[in-house]
C-alpha cells in the first residue's frame, strides 16, 4: 500500500500515543531488539470503565526478549513519558499478564478536539497521488439492474474517500459498447426501424433492451436440437423445424458479423445506429447515477469502443517484448503460479483481456495514476489477477521507472431474502430505477406518518434522499467481499445500523441548534473552550478522535464498511451524550457553549463522512 495512505496528524491519540509508546519500548529494550520494527500495538480500550486505550505491545515483545509479558510491560511504564497527554503511569495501569492501559486527561482531549475543529476536520494527506477508480460498468442496450449497484456506489465511496484526502481522483465508467453483440443489436434496431416497427428518434431503453434479447435469442442456432433430432429419428417435421430455426440463426448471425464489419469500417449509417444504442442507454445509466448521488459523468465514461484502435498495438507489444507467445494459433501471456492470460485468438479476435491491458496503459502512462482500483465483482478475481500479472510483465503498469498499484477491490452479490440472487418472480434481473422507486414509495409513506404538516413536494424530496441513504448504506455497511441479504423493510428503518437512523441522528443535532437560535443562546459556541467533563462527553470526543484514522483506513483496506461502522458508532455515542448530558439546559453558559461546539463538531464529522460515503444530509425528516 502507499506509504502516505497511513500518515495521521498530530491530535489523533492513537498516532500520539503509538509515537510514545515507541520511544518508550526502544529506550526499555533496544539492545535486545536491535533495528528491527516495532508495533506499540495501541487500540481504543474495550473496557471504557478501565482506559480510553490500551497497549498490548508487551505480549508481542515477550518472546523476542526473552522475558515474562508482565516484566516487559513494568520496562515500558519506566520509561513511558506520556506529559500532558495522559493520566500518570504506575505499575497500576498494567492489567493482566501485560496490558497497558492508559486514561487520557480531560484537558488534553478538549485540546486534541480543538485541533480537530477545524474545515477540513483532519482529514488529509500529507502527499497527493492521482488514483484512477473503476466504477459502474454498464452494458449497451441493457437496463442498469440491482448487479450494477454494488459496483457504483461501492466505487464512488471509494473515490470520495481519495478525494477527501485530497488525492486527485479520476473516475472511469467502463462501458460495454463494442464488439458482436452490440453489433448485433445495432442490426436488429436497424431492421426494426426500417421495417417501420420502430422509430429510431424515440426509441428507449425498454426497446433496446428487448431488442438485445430478441436478438441474442435469433442469432442463437440450436444445433444440438437438431444432432438429437437426427440421432433420435424424431421424424421429418421436427428436422425441418429444427434446419429452419438453425438456418435462420445462422442468417441473423451473419448480418450481425456484416454489422460489425461496417461499424469497424466506420460506415456512416451504421455508425449512426450505433451512436442513438449509446446516447440512450448512457443518458439512462447518468439519470440512475444522479438519483443514486453517484458522482458518475459523461466525461468519466470511457467504453470499450474507445479502445478498439489500440488493441493491435498492445499485442504488437506484447510479441515484440516477448512477453507473449503463440498456444495453437492463439497468443498467450504466461503468468507465474497464474493460468496464462489469452490476449488473442485463433481467428485474430481481441478479448476482454485485450481490452483491460489498453485500458491499464492508458489510466497509467496517459492519465497518470499512481494506484488503479477496479470495483467489479468477486466472479472477476482471476481475471484481474492474470491481466495485472500480465500488465506488470509487460511494463503496461510502469510510468516513469515507479509502478502503479492495480488493485480489484471485489464484492459480493446481492440475495434475495429467499438467499438466492435478487431476482423478479419472472426470474429476470431487477432494475435498478425500479428499486428506487419502490424504496422511496416505502420511505415516503414513513416520512408522511412522521412529519405530516410536510407538503407533497417536500415530503417526496426528502422521502427519495431517505430511499437513496437506505440503499447505498445498506449496501455500503455490508463487508464488501461478503454476500447480503436485500430487504426493503430493514433499510428504510429509521431504527438500527441503517442510512435514516443515521440522517436522523443529523437531523436531531440540527434541530438542537435550531432551538438554541430561537433561544439565543448559540452566540459564541463555535470559539468557546471545550471542557470535557462528563463520562458521556469523553465518550463522544474519542468517538470524533477516531474520524480522520477512519478514513485513512477506508483508503489503505478499500472497505467502506469501516466507515459506516465508524459513523454508527458514533451516532450512538451522540446518543448518550444528548441522553446524559443536557446541551440547552446545562448549569452553565459556559458548559453550555462547550456542549453545542461538541454537537457541531459531531453534525459536521456525520455529514463529512456520510457525503464521503455519497449520501446527501438532511436538515428535516
Amino acid at each position: 500500500m502507499s506509504e502516505t495512505s497511513t500518515e495521521t496528524p498530530s491530535f489523533d491519540p492513537v498516532a500520539l500515543l503509538g509515537e510514545r509508546f515507541e520511544a518508550a519500548i526502544r529506550a526499555a529494550l533496544g539492545e535486545k531488539l536491535g533495528n528491527a520494527p516495532v508495533d506499540p500495538l495501541i487500540a481504543p480500550s474495550k473496557q471504557q470503565q478501565l482506559a480510553d486505550y490500551q497497549s498490548n505491545a508487551a505480549m508481542a515483545l515477550a518472546k523476542r526478549v526473552g522475558m515474562k509479558p508482565r516484566d516487559v510491560a513494568e520496562k515500558i511504564v519506566a520509561e513511558l513519558e506520556l506529559g500532558e497527554l495522559a493520566e500518570p503511569m504506575t505499575s497500576d495501569s498494567i492489567a493482566g499478564p501485560g496490558f497497558i492501559n492508559v486514561r487520557l486527561r480531560p484537558e488534553a482531549l478538549a485540546d486534541l478536539l480543538g485541533r480537530m475543529d477545524t474545515p477540513g476536520l483532519g482529514v488529509g494527506d500529507a502527499s497527493h497521488e492521482t488514483i484512477v477508480v473503476d466504477l459502474c460498468g454498464v452494458n449497451l442496450a441493457k437496463q442498469m439492474h440491482v448487479g450494477h449497484l454494488r459496483a457504483t456506489v461501492i466505487g464512488d465511496a471509494i473515490a470520495r474517500v481519495f478525494e477527501k484526502l485530497g488525492h486527485r481522483v479520476i473516475r472511469q465508467n467502463h462501458v460495454g459498447d463494442w464488439g458482436l453483440p452490440i453489433a448485433m443489436v445495432a442490426a436488429k434496431l436497424q431492421s426494426e426501424a426500417d421495417a417501420g416497427r420502430i422509430d429510431m428518434g424515440s426509441v428507449t431503453l425498454d426497446d433496446l433492451d428487448r431488442l438485445y434479447r430478441v436478438a441474442k435469442m435469433e442469432s442463437s442456432a440450436d444445433r444440438k436440437g437438431l444432432a438429437a433430432v437426427e440421432r433420435f429419428q424424431l421424424g421429418p417435421k421436427a428436422r425441418a423445424e429444427l434446419e429452419a430455426q438453425v438456418s435462420g440463426a445462422d442468417e441473423a448471425l451473419a448480418k450481425a458479423k456484416d454489422a460489425l464489419v461496417r461499424l469497424q469500417a466506420g460506415d456512416e449509417a451504421m455508425v449512426a445506429v450505433w451512436q442513438r444504442l449509446y446516447d440512450v442507454t448512457m443518458t439512462a445509466c447518468l439519470e440512475t447515477c444522479a438519483r443514486l448521488h453517484a458522482t458518475v459523468t459523461d466525461e468519466a465514461t470511457a467504453g470499450e469502443s474507445t479502445y478498439r484502435d489500440e488493441l493491435a498495438g498492445i499485442v504488437e507489444h506484447l510479441i515484440e517484448s516477448r512477453a507473449a507467445e503463440e498456444d495453437d494459433g492463439a497468443l498467450i501471456v504466461r503468468n507465474e503460479g497464474l493460468d496464462p492470460t489469452l490476449v488473442r485468438k485463433s481467428d485474430g479476435g481481441f478479448l476482454y483481456a485485450t481490452t483491460d491491458l489498453a485500458g491499464i496503459r492508458r489510466r497509467v502512462q496517459e492519465l497518470g495514476a499512481d494506484r488503479v482500483i477496479y470495483c467489479v465483482d468477486a466472479r472477476q478475481a482471476l481475471h484481474f489477477r492474470q491481466v495485472f500479472a500480465t500488465a506488470h510483465k509487460a511494463g503496461f503498469a510502469n510510468r516513469d521507472g515507479r509502478e502503479a498499484q492495480l488493485e480489484h477491490a471485489p464484492f459480493g452479490m446481492v440475495l434475495g431474502e429467499d438467499g438466492r440472487p435478487f431476482k423478479t418472480r419472472s426470474g429476470e434481473n431487477v432494475k435498478l430505477a425500479d428499486v428506487i422507486d419502490e424504496a422511496t414509495e416505502r420511505a415516503e409513506r414513513i416520512v408522511a406518518a412522521k412529519s405530516g404538516d410536510l407538503d407533497a413536494g417536500e415530503r417526496r424530496a426528502i422521502a427519495e434522499t431517505v430511499a437513496v441513504a437506505a440503499l447505498k448504506y445498506a449496501d455500503l455497511s455490508s463487508d464488501r467481499v461478503k454476500d447480503y441479504v436485500f430487504s426493503y423493510d430493514r433499510m428504510v428503518s429509521f431504527e438500527g445500523n441503517t442510512g435514516p437512523y443515521l440522517l436522523y441522528a443529523g437531523v436531531r443535532i440540527r434541530s438542537i441548534f435550531r432551538k438554541a437560535n430561537e433561544q439565543g443562546l448559540a452566540d459564541g459556541f463555535a470559539s468557546a473552550p471545550l471542557s470535557i467533563v462528563e463520562a458521556a462527553e469523553k465518550q463522544l470526543a474519542l468517538a470524533l478522535l477516531r474520524y480522520p484514522g477512519t478514513v485513512r483506513s477506508v483508503a489503505v483496506s478499500l472497505e467502506p464498511h469501516r466507515l459506516c461502522g465508524y459513523l454508527y458508532e458514533l451516532a450512538g455515542a451522540f446518543s448518550t451524550f444528548f441522553e446524559n448530558c443536557p446541551v440547552l439546559k446545562a448549569p452553565d453558559d459556559a458548559m453550555r457553549l462547550s456542549r453545542l461546539r461538541l454537537c457541531d463538531l459531531t453534525s459536521r464529522v456525520l455529514t463529512d463522512g456520510l457525503d464521503a460515503l455519497g449520501i446527501r444530509s438532511l436538515d428535516r425528516m
